[in-house]
């Protein structure tokens, strides 16, 4: 049985959900971030065209090992730290590198609660942190794409959180359904933008196009993600035009976010 990719619950459900509604946290302005409503549906790194890198070398992962699945999770953080810099600084808005830790059990203390049970890595907004837990699931499959799409997409809630797409989402919510609503948004941009990132570098990683497939086909539905088939259109999106521009959830129609 397949442990799923997409996990139930993200770094942006454990803060807008478990830790109430965070702050956005201090950004480190060189430039205007945008902020409101236009920070979601007209922000700048949607207009920054394709991601420049074009190459990113996996490196070996050993089933059932941690340690060098932690390297790999590193190398391919080196990755989306140039890639997505190169980004921020074509979109005038400043840029700083996520922190990274992995974890072999979940329950373990974060900035925004306990590592839930069900996640397979979360961002945490409150110290621009991702925390990746590596157990016997994820590690029995070390050939797949699974790694490198799970930390691509917390990537992407990085992004968002420099971006001032996560500012603008913490507001007070009158149902859970309207808060439902928009964390889906949240977490299926951050699929499209995590396969932008792997498009980018798609040539690079000398895959065969099945194993991107199979990420595709791991996707479920969940009230936080959206429906499989939505998980696998933003993620094709992104993936096919390699660029955040393809990413506006946020002015999709609403079948495309449910």
């Amino acid at each position: 049985m397949r442990t799923p990719l997409i996990a139930l619950l993200s770094g942006v459900l454990a803060g807008l959900l478990f830790a109430g509604t965070a702050s956005a946290g201090v950004v480190e302005r060189s430039g205007p971030v945008p902020t409101g409503k236009k920070a979601q549906t007209d922000n700048p790194i949607y207009r920054t065209g394709k991601l420049e890198l074009k190459e990113c070398q996996e490196q070996p992962v050993i089933s059932k090992d941690l340690d060098s699945a932690r390297v790999y999770l590193e190398f391919l953080m080196e990755c989306l730290d140039e890639s997505w810099e190169y980004q921020f600084s074509k979109a005038k808005l400043p840029f700083s590198k996520p922190s990274f830790e992995t974890i072999s059990r979940a329950g373990r203390p974060t900035a925004c609660g306990k590592f839930p049970k069900g996640a397979q890595a979360i961002y945490c907004e409150r110290n621009k942190k991702i925390t990746f837990l590596l157990n016997p699931g994820i590690l029995s499959r070390p050939s797949e794409l699974l790694l490198f799409e799970v930390m691509a997409h917390e990537y992407g809630h990085h992004v968002q959180q420099l971006s001032g797409i996560l500012g603008a989402a913490d507001r007070k919510y009158n149902s859970e359904k309207a808060l439902l609503a928009e964390i889906r948004k949240i977490e299926l941009q951050a699929e499209c933008l995590s396969g932008a990132f792997i498009g980018s570098v798609w040539q690079s990683l000398g895959r065969r196009e099945s194993d991107f497939d199979y990420v595709l086909d791991s996707a479920y539905d969940t009230v936080s993600h959206g429906k499989a088939v939505n998980i696998a259109y933003w993620l094709r999106r992104g993936f096919d035009q390699e660029s955040p521009g393809a990413c506006n959830t946020f002015s999709a129609p609403a079948s495309k976010v449910a």
